[in-house]
């Protein structure tokens, strides 16, 4: 269940000892004491809601107030429900990778990029690999001119340890 992040200050609960009020049609009623605003209030049996609390003086509403939250809520889901989270996914590759190997991980690489989410590419090298790292290099420069028109590079390639990495991320 989605619950609203904000306390709304309700009826009793609000303190101002003025008010400016919106009809339940949506019209100004104007500036009026909260007594007064209280009293209107249950003359159409409905509640009055606090929906500027900040403004002076704080406006509010005649409304009804569990359709108001419902309504809220509803919105909340909605504005969740068309977020993309971006997550970040990994490949890993060795400099000594095959070119069917290479185009297998190309291909990942371009799938992650086209829904939306960061690629971290690392390159690890063993023993004697690490004496040859521009083959490394080569390959990583190669992900990046055969991904541009998918992503552009968030992080260069960065040597760390026996490892160099890198990050892409989508085009927007």
């Amino acid at each position: 269940m989605v619950t609203i992040q904000k306390f709304i200050r309700v009826n009793e609960r609000i303190r101002a000892p003025q008010v400016r009020l919106i009809g339940p049609e949506g019209e100004q009623l104007g500036i009026v004491a909260l007594q007064k605003a209280l009293a209107m209030t249950e003359q159409y049996e409905l509640d009055l809601v606090e929906v500027a609390p900040n403004a002076a003086p704080p406006v509010c509403r005649i409304l009804d107030f569990s359709k108001f939250k419902y309504e809220e809520e509803k919105k909340e889901r909605q504005s969740k429900k068309r977020q993309h989270q971006v997550h970040l996914k990994e490949i890993r590759v060795k400099p000594n990778i095959e070119e069917h190997d290479y185009q297998v991980k190309l291909k990942r690489l371009i799938t992650f990029l086209q829904k939306k989410d960061k690629v971290k590419v690392g390159m690890f090298f063993r023993g004697r690999e690490m004496s040859h790292q521009e083959l490394g290099r080569r390959i990583l420069d190669r992900f990046i001119a055969e991904s541009t028109q998918y992503g552009i590079v968030e992080k260069p390639p960065i040597l760390e340890g026996r490892a160099i990495s890198m990050i892409i991320g989508p085009k927007v």
